[in-house]
């Protein structure tokens, strides 16, 4: 089974070097040492997008932590994509709120913590989409412009920021990796 998603992930990487998905993109110069993340970062355009290596990079972390989730990067990606966020927000606050997804209500398909955790949704991919949907007009479109904006609404812990920045991190080391695999074994990105 893990050889057949392997095998179908590895196919899709392949497929979305074939097809590009042309994105303006705007960038900025900040402060490496910040932890704030402008909202440029939270809904990041550029030139091209590779989201093959993005849901390779989420999948590898979901697998990680052993994560119910882990079948739902492609709802992951779609909800990035449909609200024009970072395709590692989402992942990473279900991996804090509720370790991926692994301590949920039951059968509240709420790995967010959304409502305290007490909303309940039909199946994974009603929620990532209302979290996604919920992010982008209730704090982005209102004014969020770092994580800490979002973190001081979403959570009344000082150490919400750094903590799902913590994961991001995860993903963006996993992607790093996983381009760095398939450029060392002649796949053209």
């Amino acid at each position: 089974m893990k050889t057949k998603i392997f095998l179908i992930i590895l196919s899709l990487i392949l497929l979305s070097y074939i097809i590009r998905i042309p994105v303006s993109a705007q960038k900025s110069a900040g402060d490496s040492a910040n932890i704030e993340i402008a909202i440029s970062s939270l809904t990041k355009k550029e030139d091209e997008v590779n989201y093959s290596l993005k849901k390779k990079s989420i999948y590898d972390l979901l697998e990680k932590y052993n994560s119910p989730l882990k079948d739902s990067v492609d709802d992951f990606i779609q909800v990035c994509q449909k609200y024009n966020l970072d395709c590692y927000l989402l992942p990473a606050i279900s991996c804090l709120e509720s370790t991926c997804g692994k301590f949920i209500l039951p059968n509240s398909y709420n790995p967010f913590g959304w409502g305290g955790g007490r909303i309940m949704c039909d199946n994974w991919a009603d929620c990532i989409n209302r979290v996604g949907k919920g992010l982008r007009e209730n704090y982005i479109d209102k004014g969020s412009q770092t994580l800490s904006d979002i973190g001081r609404i979403y959570s009344e812990s000082e150490t919400w920021t750094p903590r799902v920045q913590y994961f991001i991190n995860q993903m963006e080391s996993l992607e790093e990796k996983n381009q760095l695999y398939f450029s060392n074994n002649q796949v053209e990105l």
